[in-house]
């Protein structure tokens, strides 16, 4: 089994900064692809950033884009989610899953088989 525990989540101002954090424990060495998801009230669950724990590759959301910066620190089993120029439209609860299957899946949330309980971001205008 696959433990995922996120932080870092919390309330900031537009324009502001948060790092998200997530821990991955357990059995993972069949990890493959670490996503960063997001959930506002009333919308459906969208991915905003995935990486490949082997490799440089990332992936971004259109609308976070240069705001965002997916990292990991694989002697930590860790992956961070770095928010830069936060907006409103940023608010949603920010969940971490892993994925074992090729990156070449990343957008798949199907695939993605453990979770985080999430953490909530809010961004007051």
């Amino acid at each position: 089994q696959v433990q995922l525990v996120e932080s870092g989540g919390g309330l900031v101002q537009a324009g502001g900064s948060l790092r998200l954090s997530c821990v991955a424990s357990g059995n993972t060495m069949s990890r493959s692809v670490m996503g960063w998801f997001r959930q506002a009230p009333g919308k459906e669950r969208e991915l905003v950033a995935a990486i490949n724990w082997n490799d440089p590759r990332t992936n971004y959301a259109d609308s976070v884009k240069g705001r965002f910066t997916i990292s990991r620190d694989n002697s930590e089993n860790t992956v961070y989610l770095q928010m830069d120029s936060l907006k409103p439209e940023d608010t949603a609860v920010h969940s971490c899953a892993l994925s074992a299957s090729s990156y070449t899946y990343y957008r798949r949330q199907d695939l993605y088989i453990n979770w985080g309980q999430g953490t909530q971001v809010t961004v007051s205008s």
